[in-house]
């Protein structure tokens, strides 16, 4: 019945799955990761690898006060009291672990400053450094990492292999999955069809379901073809459904994100996104072009920004100084692309954009005034950053445009990254979940760089504790 046996089965090659299965081999088990794309990695590796952390030693050194807790007062009130309170106690408690596993074990390198993401009342974000790939890079350097350790370890890593089901025994346990090797994706018919035995346990990282307009459509229909996607063309519902199939709760589905600082000049994820997140919606300021206003908190969470963005007749354009935009490292790319465009005066801007010149310079002046005060009296922005800066000619504009980014939702899992059963709400012996693919963490919106430090923490608690499971027993002929 099987053609092969390992410790554990891990499904999907993001963070969560790389990390699930080298815990899983550390504690000496044989592991096995199936991919279904050609590459490794996933949205892991083309996402920005940020990292937030809280009552980290940066914060501490730059003075910054604070701790999980504030995180997680974070977390819920972006999540609009959905967050699962266990959950986030684990994942705001885990983060600073989380980030000495990737520099002391994976050996990744941080820049020595801290970004204040959307969602989050202080600096705790930390990004790659450009030695490393960094803004442009930053996933792809962790998942590298973590392959070379893969392949250290002896770790089984297949392509071209996807999940099609899951084997349970009488008794309800997890002993194996049935998958389709050799796979082309997106053909789903493709594939030699076989058995494989997991004595121990399987952990489903297989992300989330951005890019499946059928069954995001059945989630929140308005979410149509219509509407772009920042993720890699595999972020599709199949392992989702395996899951549900074998008695798995679903949690929050609905709950889809949409990115705000994504551009309208480019397709998917592109260049642009990371300009704004690092330095358009923390030094600049958020426009409609309609009225030469700012409309909103730049830093407040993804939800609140995107429903505001979205309203009938606005055009949002993010606007940020030159002291501000030539710190990032990336600029000259996006300004070949066309993503981001300079502007030598408020004039050229405003002729441009179509945007009324006296209007605009009242909005630039106003918010001046609130970072040189240090209070953005208008709407509240936090300007408690280190380095605070002017909107000051040459003037560097993206126009935005909101593009299905996170799946909040997936299935329930308790503190150990046990998969709960829809009936029993009892773990399913023998399976395990972590990243995009659990729900219940975010509630109604993710906060910026949580995923990378979820995807760490609950992807080596799915690892270690599948692990410690007790061998099946004999194999079923």
């Amino acid at each position: 019945m099987f053609k092969e046996v390992f410790d554990v089965v891990v499904v999907g090659s993001g963070f969560a799955g790389l990390a699930a299965a080298i815990e899983a081999r550390l504690a000496g088990c044989t592991v096995l990761v199936i991919e279904k794309m050609r590459v490794p990695g996933g949205n892991s590796a083309i996402s920005g690898g940020m990292i937030a952390v809280a009552a980290s030693p940066l914060q501490a050194a730059l003075g910054i006060v604070d701790t999980p807790e504030q995180l997680a007062n974070d977390m819920f009130a972006a999540g609009k009291g959905l967050n699962d309170p266990r959950l986030l106690r684990v994942v705001t408690e885990g983060s600073a672990g989380a980030l000495l596993w990737t520099q002391s074990y994976l050996g990744i390198q941080f820049i020595e400053n801290l970004i204040h993401g959307g969602g989050h009342s202080v600096p705790r974000i930390y990004s790659i450094s450009s030695s490393m790939g960094g803004s442009m890079g930053g996933g792809a350097a962790i998942i590298q990492a973590m392959l070379v350790k893969c392949r250290e370890l002896g770790i089984v890593v297949r392509m071209r292999c996807t999940l099609k089901g899951l084997i349970q025994d009488e008794s309800g346990r997890v002993i194996g999955v049935d998958v389709a090797n050799f796979h082309c994706y997106p053909n789903s018919e493709s594939g030699s069809r076989e058995m494989l035995r997991a004595e121990k346990g399987v952990v489903l990282a297989c992300g989330g379901f951005a890019r499946d307009v059928g069954f995001r459509m059945t989630q929140d229909p308005r979410l149509t073809a219509e509407f772009e996607s920042t993720n890699h063309p595999g972020a599709t519902a199949e392992g989702l459904v395996v899951a549900l199939k074998c008695g798995a709760t679903p949690v929050h589905l609905s709950w889809i994100q949409l990115g705000p600082w994504t551009s309208a000049d480019e397709k998917g994820w592109g260049v642009g996104a990371l300009f704004s997140l690092l330095m358009g919606y923390s030094h600049g300021i958020l426009v409609d072009a309609t009225t030469g206003k700012r409309f909103i908190n730049e830093l407040t969470d993804r939800l609140s920004r995107t429903q505001h963005m979205a309203m009938a007749g606005r055009v949002p354009i993010l606007i940020v100084g030159g002291e501000a935009a030539v710190e990032y490292p990336y600029l000259r790319q996006c300004l070949k692309r066309g993503v981001v465009k300079r502007y030598e005066s408020i004039a050229d801007l405003a002729e441009n954009q179509a945007v009324s010149r006296e209007t605009l310079e009242r909005t630039i002046a106003t918010y001046n005034d609130s970072v040189v005060s240090g209070t953005d009296a208008e709407l509240g922005k936090p300007l408690n950053a280190q380095k605070r800066f002017l909107i000051a000619p040459p003037f560097f504009v993206v126009r935005l445009r909101p593009k299905v980014h996170y799946c909040n939702g997936g299935i329930q899992i308790n503190e150990q990254s046990q998969v709960l059963n829809l009936e029993t709400h009892q773990p399913i012996p023998g399976l395990y979940a972590a990243g995009e693919m659990a729900g219940g963490i975010h509630g109604a919106c993710r906060i910026s760089a949580m995923s990378t430090t979820e995807c760490i923490v609950f992807g080596r608690l799915a690892g270690a504790g599948a692990a410690k499971e007790k061998l099946v027993g004999a194999l079923v002929s």
